[in-house]
């Protein structure tokens, strides 16, 4: 499958990029190559292969939710830079 200039072109404005004249035919070349070899995908027969997100499998590990202490605030709040209330004092970042 091959690529116009006009559809470069078309590509380059919808991602914002100002390209030269070279480098429109280069990537017509580039992007040209690409679709060809997706178009190979359809050759294949993948009626037995199952859609994946991932290309080998994976699994989350959870751990199990133990309740336990906390640290004593003192502690918490020993490097604390300021703190007022038993809560560590930051400068706002958003406008109120």
């Amino acid at each position: 499958m091959s690529l116009s200039l006009a559809e470069v072109m078309k590509v380059a404005s919808l991602a914002r990029l100002e390209l030269t004249e070279a480098e429109m035919e280069q990537y017509q070349k580039q992007l040209s190559a690409i679709l060809d070899a997706v178009d190979h995908l359809s050759e294949l027969d993948l009626n037995q292969v199952p859609p994946t997100a991932h290309a080998v499998a994976q699994q989350n590990i959870w751990r199990d939710d133990n309740i336990r202490s906390s640290l004593p605030i003192d502690e918490v709040l020993f490097n604390a830079p300021e703190q007022k209330e038993n809560q560590f004092l930051i400068q706002a970042v958003l406008d109120e």
